[in-house]
């Protein structure tokens, strides 16, 4: 019995330690030569990242601030700058030329986006249920093929299939549709959705391709299911395709956006937003503003409204993509 035996209330054990136990040591943990190093490995990520942050300031935050600056200023580019107020932003909402390139290319949203997503998902569904072979392969290679091009090319080639002797004409000729015929891309009524099916052939491709991907990685038990409760082709569609790719989707939805938002080459190199301002978009706008007319700070001004619609649009559908 040790000497404080008799100071324990009665029944109360006194535990010796055994020979040969280990000593638990110190509490669980990281250690403190540990915690002393993650500082220095977050410092050294910071130092692979550097470079790249300072291109992204240089060429991207700092042209980005000089515009939001010449935005508010009347300037020519080359003599004396003179402050402008909130003209050239009022401009945007005021002048019909300013504001009808921004609603041409809310137009072209259907073109880029919702008929390519659209009519991708019907293409998608429609080559998953082709065998494995020659003819699936060479239908997504035929598909994809304007992806390859660029979109100048795509331009130039469809200026001239929709010229008045073009491939569109002869087609509709050969069917014995001769009074549609027509200068497709001089026409005021049809030379903006004429410029939207050179928008939809570059997006339908990529987004029935990337589709087809979705499709591959939904389970084919589900699938399997549905059939045995009775679904049909549609019903299968709208209860297990068409939720399985919602995040497939939401990139097609975005990258077709920004395309049509912030469409510049097939409009410049097709109509250079003619006839008349009948196919002017912002980004055809900014260029005629800044190197014609020497309005640099009108073209500012309008550059900054651009990148901030994109981001108020393209902000839901990532929401809605994130939550896939």
């Amino acid at each position: 019995m040790t000497r404080d035996a008799g100071t324990r209330p009665p029944g109360h054990l006194v535990r010796r330690p055994t020979v040969g136990t280990p000593d638990p040591g110190p509490p669980p943990g990281p250690h403190p030569a540990r915690r002393r190093r993650r500082p220095a490995r977050r410092w050294s990520a910071l130092l692979w990242v550097a470079p790249a942050m300072v291109m992204y300031g240089v060429f991207v935050l700092y042209p980005l601030g000089q515009s939001v600056q010449f935005s508010f200023y009347d300037w020519d580019g080359i003599g004396p700058a003179t402050p402008a107020g909130l003209d050239n932003w009022r401009a945007i909402f005021t002048e019909p030329e300013l504001l009808g390139s921004v609603l041409h290319a809310f137009v072209l949203i259907f073109f880029y986006t919702v008929l390519p997503v659209s009519l991708g998902l019907v293409a998608a569904s429609l080559i998953r249920e082709l065998r494995i072979g020659a003819f699936n392969t060479t239908a997504r290679v035929v598909l994809f093929i304007p992806q390859v091009l660029p979109p100048v090319a795509a331009g130039i080639a469809w200026t001239w299939m929709f010229s008045t002797d073009g491939l569109v004409n002869q087609a509709l000729g050969a069917v014995g549709l001769e009074s549609l015929t027509r200068a497709w891309l001089g026409d005021f009524t049809f030379a903006l959705p004429a410029v939207g099916v050179i928008g939809f052939w570059l997006s339908f491709g990529f987004c029935t391709v990337l589709l087809l991907s979705g499709v591959g990685k939904i389970d084919p038990s589900l699938y399997e299911a549905a059939r045995l409760d009775g679904a049909g082709r549609v019903a299968e569609f709208f209860a297990v395709t068409l939720p399985g790719l919602r995040g497939e989707i939401a990139v097609c939805a975005t990258i077709g956006t920004i395309a049509a938002l912030a469409s510049f080459d097939v409009v410049q190199i097709a109509t250079q937003g003619g006839p008349g301002y009948q196919t002017m978009v912002p980004g055809v706008e900014i260029y005629r503003l800044t190197f014609l007319e020497q309005q640099v700070g009108q073209a500012s001004a309008l550059a900054v409204f651009l990148a901030a619609l994109v981001l108020l649009v393209i902000w839901p559908i990532q929401r809605l993509g994130r939550h896939a």
